[in-house]
């Protein structure tokens, strides 16, 4: 083990205050432990976390704030205990870093509902008590334990968005057996998030129809990704025919919205997944309890299934739809983000643009 992770200084681009403008930034990695990766990034996906803390939304931000929590790369030091990974292997890491590795959520590899809390990849409390700094940077220094191994053949820069938009729809949709061939999906939204539940969906054998307010999405859904049915959910004729058509739905949409006329759509025993963030949720009883229905929250997900999810992405040859910016453009990104300017997710290339 080398001491190489300590005297490099690390490039990035960080928020000074809740500007949230992003500009260069050096700062030092901890020390690698005998545990710990030390992973060269080349990708990064830009989510809409980035916006929110770089912004302090919640009022917890820690600046410099280092945003990015879907990294992408290649291994370039490992310590002396770390089994699971080589110097050259491509690896990936989420939207946390660690956590108490002792709670039963931990031991069965659920350690994004870790009892003591994950820490998160950036803007949280690293083992050493320093500030947890994100994907927007040249390098990352993690525990094995949060590093997933992206399989061979698939690229970098489509696996990164994978690491928070794929797994927060993949690990509700396995949980609620959605991966039933020939069931039928509602989604809601078709954003990062909406866009890999489509396909998701369509790999699972699944009939999914997307719910949208805006027409100009229609052919994209249904061309390009492949949904067998897009549905305006301001025309009362079109959400008529759909009444308790549905098996499940999983709603992306975090702007305010009624919930009444989707649970409608259910079929009896149909299951509600909210993976967006809406200010509230408000729904009346009987939407729930006619028809013995089922509303569910889920984000992210843990080690397990989130490699269960790399793999099958690799093995099906799911990819999301990217566009793939220089880190210069990073904040021009993120504007046109929360315009929802964006097919579907920006990926930033660290390797090329980052100097």
């Amino acid at each position: 083990m080398s001491s190489e992770s300590v005297k490099d200084d690390c490039l990035a681009w960080a928020a000074r205050d809740p500007s949230g403008v992003l500009s260069p930034y050096k700062f030092s990695r901890r020390v690698l432990g005998k545990d710990d990766v030390s992973l060269k990034i080349t990708h990064c996906g830009v989510c809409y976390a980035d916006v929110v803390w770089s912004k302090n939304k919640h009022g917890d931000s820690r600046y410099p704030l280092v945003p990015g929590h879907e990294i992408a790369g290649i291994v370039r030091e490992v310590g002396s205990s770390v089994s699971n990974f080589k110097v050259g292997d491509h690896v990936g890491v989420g939207t946390y870093v660690d956590s108490c590795r002792e709670c039963e959520y931990c031991n069965d590899r659920d350690e994004v509902s870790c009892e003591k809390g994950a820490v998160f990849t950036f803007n949280g409390i690293d083992a050493d008590g320093s500030i947890t700094r994100g994907g927007y940077s040249s390098h990352i220094v993690v525990h094995e334990t949060y590093c997933f191994r992206i399989p061979d053949g698939y690229p970098l820069a489509s696996a990164a968005p994978l690491l928070c938009a794929g797994i927060t729809v993949y690990n509700p949709m396995m949980r609620h057996k959605m991966n039933q061939p020939g069931k039928s999906l509602g989604v809601i939204g078709l954003g990062g998030l909406g866009h890999m539940a489509v396909k998701f969906g369509k790999a699972f054998g699944l009939k999914v129809t997307v719910l949208s307010t805006s027409i100009s999405k229609k052919e994209e859904a249904l061309c390009v990704l492949g949904a067998d049915n897009f549905v305006i959910t301001s025309d009362q004729e079109q959400m008529k025919a759909l009444h308790k058509s549905l098996d499940f739905i999983i709603d992306t949409a975090s702007g305010d919205h009624p919930f009444d006329p989707y649970m409608s759509l259910l079929k009896t025993a149909g299951v509600f997944v909210l993976v967006g963030f809406p200010s509230e949720v408000k729904f009346n009883p009987a939407s729930l309890i006619i028809g013995m229905k089922t509303v569910s929250g889920s984000v992210t997900g843990g080690t397990r299934v989130t490699q269960e999810m790399l793999d099958f992405c690799a093995a099906n040859k799911i990819y999301p739809k990217i566009e793939e910016i220089p880190i210069q453009y990073v904040n021009e990104a993120l504007e046109r983000m929360i315009k929802n300017d964006v097919k579907y997710r920006f990926v930033i290339d660290i390797d090329s643009s980052l100097k």
